[in-house]
């Protein structure tokens, strides 16, 4: 493979993936290899596409591992990417505003699919203000094995026909998959996410939600997504 020399400016966001990918293996949020870390690069940065290697541990990453490819999904440098790339690029094509994304195999988010969610198009119901502000609606993913291609169709196919813009789905028993503006923006949407579907299960899947009065104030206040 050719070992093709990076701009000066693809350095921060390497580091900032590696210092994400520890954060999430240090709680929990993924084990082992599971899980990947993915961003669209400007320009400036080269172009393209850094994303973490398959089989790799998010707690132990090395910038240099990080695969980057261009917007074909050619590989330009680093280890073998990750099997969820074209899961990465179909998300970035639907969701313009997406400069990372994230996938974790989260504990109880993973717990509540096994379960049975609130429903299909929303694995949760509205219980916080910072979920309705900060994640807004999760659909379910129906179950295909990791790394299936046709799962990059489904999500994309949620994410064009969607009322309102998302930010996450849910792989049915596999995990979350979150973008935002940038690993730090994405890992604060994963953790309220997570810790939304904890509340809910410590709960019995009992609590009620918020109204639509309040959750209609959100959205006046707030821009809230839901």
């Amino acid at each position: 493979m050719s070992k093709a020399v990076w701009p000066e400016a693809q350095n921060t966001i390497r580091s900032e993936i590696v210092r994400v990918g520890a954060s999430m293996f240090q709680r929990g949020y993924v084990h082992s290899t599971a899980g990947n870390i993915s961003a669209r690069l400007i320009p400036e940065q080269g172009g393209g596409f850094l994303i973490t290697p398959t089989d790799a541990c998010l707690g132990v990453l090395d910038p240099a591992q990080l695969a980057w490819v261009d917007e074909s999904g050619t590989q330009l440098s680093g280890d073998r990417a990750s099997k969820t790339l074209t899961l990465h690029r179909r998300i970035y094509g639907s969701a313009p505003e997406a400069h990372c994304v994230l996938h974790s195999h989260a504990t109880h988010l993973v717990a509540l699919t096994l379960q049975g969610v609130w429903r299909d198009d929303d694995i949760l119901p509205p219980l916080t203000p910072y979920q309705v502000m900060k994640v807004g609606h999760v659909p379910l993913i129906a179950y295909r094995r990791p790394g299936h291609p046709a799962v990059a169709d489904d999500v994309a196919a949620r994410i064009e026909h969607a009322a309102r813009p998302l930010r996450a789905v849910m792989l049915e028993r596999l995990g979350p998959t979150v973008w935002h503006t940038s690993p730090a923006a994405a890992m604060a949407l994963l953790e309220e996410l997570e810790e939304t579907a904890r509340l809910w299960l410590l709960g019995a899947r009992a609590i009620k939600p918020l109204s639509d009065a309040q959750i209609d104030e959100l959205r006046t206040q707030f821009n809230a997504p839901w």
